[in-house]
């Protein structure tokens, strides 16, 4: 290396160079104006000087350049290899003024020659995981093992699926990182900086492409995934998510640490390094959770939906760490856009769950007036979409539509409104299907099982939570009043038959007596199919009919004994005792038609 004096001479020299341009006479001019100076820097910038030093460079470095061994094996020729590769590079820094000059051209073919070495140390550095007589490769982290404990050829070890995510993998030995900074720092000050990243990047994605594949995540293009069964999404989602997971919180991190080492002091190839790295794994995973965003929006797929949502929002804080260079951007807003990607998608399956009880006939009423199954799956959904309250309050707040709101609920949040309109939809279905039945009172029994189910389902969960207490004492309003309309439609018409008053007569009893008896065994016979899911709900209606039934049925066999021709012959005339009628109400609602399920 030069001395401070001639560092002085060659700095003076190199701005008179600039100042005169590249001429045919140049390296005359500049040897003239210095040779009044310092006979050491004439001599230096001489043919001669060039000469003798290349040749020496030459003879040292060339015997490195063709060596079939590496030279990193071997810490006394590392050392040697460095020394005259840091000559090297200053002796071309100072020839710098003298561009043209034959022999300069000589030393930077040589400069050349020495980067591509370098970079092949370098390639082999990596892909080793060591190689230095001070450094191991041994690492807990790592294995070159397959599942069934066979042992692979592959020379770079492939990290193992983890369920901690709160560590740094050590993916080089310390002494092979602190060769490979050594190695970048020659290149880059020899100017070959942007062949030492490329090196890097190929070797390091490939070891991160590897840990992806061994994490049990192919890679599958985004037409591969929508055609992909959803059985089989699914599985593949579980996977992804745990990918993803272990790729932005240990591979990453441990990768960005790795770079800002190896690159100290040049960190814009630590930037540009890191990037050639993992750009490639992160399209591949962000293109997958694109595909579930872009597939079909049937409800069904909501929750697994929700899981790559969730994951990918609770990972954007080590998106913006890691990628919070320029050059990253990209993958930064790519990761932005699938995010809010899949919360419209969200918010179009809820639009489709809407289509899909519109859609659903009139036609299809539920014998005996159980449950109908949509409003069993439409109620269990909700039930169960409502454990991710506070993702989907992000998502529907974050639309910014409000429009869903009915009434009241038009100054509720975005996620309330949306739900008490599903909620009035699905009213709106069951009482279309209810005017189904020609019965008027099984029309009832269907409204007040599916408007029991459906406040069972609200209380007491997140659901409810959502549509607050009014919602669930309107409905169940509108529960007692189906019960009240069930009680008039049906056994009010049987207590109009046991009316008596001063004026009747024992021939207009018997004759009522006779239509009751026909309508009351009528009633029973039909009834004792209906379907009432509800236990409590069951016993109320049997209470509420045994309650108002017989007092007036007792009345009115009492009435009915006291005239003097019938009482001796009442057997004939009366065909159900008190204890009759008890019995016969107890036996209604045993139906076990299809749609009582409670589930």
């Amino acid at each position: 290396m030069a001395d401070n004096g001639e560092e002085k001479l060659i700095a003076v020299a190199r701005h008179i160079a600039k100042t005169l341009g590249h001429t045919d006479s140049m390296t005359d001019d500049i040897l003239k104006i210095f040779s009044n100076f310092d006979g050491r820097l004439r001599e230096k910038l001489s043919d001669d000087g060039i000469d003798q030093t290349l040749k020496s460079l030459d003879r040292r470095l060339s015997r490195y350049i063709s060596l079939d061994a590496p030279i990193w094996s071997n810490s006394v020729d590392v050392a040697s290899f460095l020394h005259a590769v840091d000559q090297l590079i200053a002796a071309v820094r100072d020839w710098a003024p003298l561009a043209g000059n034959k022999r300069v051209a000589r030393a930077e073919d040589l400069l050349q020659q020495t980067m591509l070495r370098m970079e092949d140390e370098f390639r082999a550095l990596l892909e080793s995981g060591g190689g230095s007589t001070d450094s191991t490769r041994q690492h807990p982290d790592y294995s070159d093992e397959d599942d069934d404990g066979s042992v692979e050829d592959e020379s770079i070890p492939v990290a193992q699926p983890v369920a901690d995510y709160d560590f740094l993998i050590e993916a080089l030995p310390p002494g092979t990182v602190g060769d490979l900074h050594e190695i970048a720092k020659r290149m880059a000050a020899a100017g070959y900086e942007k062949e030492c990243c490329a090196a890097y990047g190929a070797c390091r994605r490939e070891f991160l492409e590897q840990s992806l594949s061994r994490l049990g995540l192919p890679k599958l293009s985004i037409d591969e995934v929508q055609r992909m069964p959803w059985t089989q999404l699914e599985d593949e989602i579980e996977r992804w998510i745990k990918a993803i997971n272990v790729t932005l919180r240990v591979l990453l991190p441990s990768e960005r640490r790795l770079c800002d080492s190896i690159f100290s002091g040049f960190p814009s190839d630590a930037d540009l390094s890191f990037i050639e790295v993992c750009r490639g794994s992160i399209i591949q995973l962000l293109n997958f959770a694109d595909a579930v965003a872009i597939s079909s929006r049937s409800p069904e797929r909501l929750f697994k939906v929700l899981d790559v949502y969730e994951t990918i929002r609770d990972l954007m804080p080590e998106f913006e760490l890691l990628f919070l260079d320029d050059c990253c951007l990209p993958l930064r807003n790519e990761a932005v856009t699938v995010w809010k990607r899949l919360g419209e998608v969200i918010r179009g399956i809820f639009l489709e769950l809407e289509n899909l009880i519109r859609r659903d006939p009139a036609k299809s009423a539920v014998p005996g007036g159980g449950l109908h199954p949509i409003t069993r799956y439409v109620m269990n959904y909700l039930r169960a979409a409502c454990r991710s309250r506070l993702t989907l309050e992000q998502v529907f707040e974050e639309s910014g539509d409000a429009d869903y709101g009915k009434g009241d609920m038009a100054s509720s949040s975005s996620l309330t409104a949306q739900l008490a309109w599903i909620m009035e939809l699905l009213e709106t279905s069951l009482e279309a299907k209810s005017r189904v039945y020609k019965d008027a009172a099984l029309s009832c029994v269907f409204m007040m099982n599916n408007g029991r189910y459906m406040v069972q389902k609200v209380r007491d969960n997140e659901l409810g939570a959502l549509l607050g207490d009014d919602w669930i004492r309107k409905n169940m309003a509108k529960v007692r009043q189906f019960h009240v309309k069930y009680q008039r439609s049906c056994w009010g018409k049987l207590l109009s038959y046991l009316k008596v008053d001063q004026n009747s007569s024992a021939k207009g009893l018997r004759d009522q007596l006779k239509l009751f008896n026909a309508s009351f065994e009528e009633t029973c016979r039909s009834q004792s199919s209906w379907v009432i899911f509800d236990e409590q709900l069951k016993e109320e209606l049997k209470i509420s009919v045994s309650g108002h039934l017989s007092p007036a049925y007792r009345n009115f066999i009492g009435r009915l004994h006291a005239f003097a021709d019938v009482g001796k012959h009442a057997d004939r005339h009366i065909r159900y005792s008190l204890d009759d009628i008890e019995t016969r109400i107890t036996a209604l609602f045993q139906g076990t038609a299809a749609g009582t399920g409670r589930k």
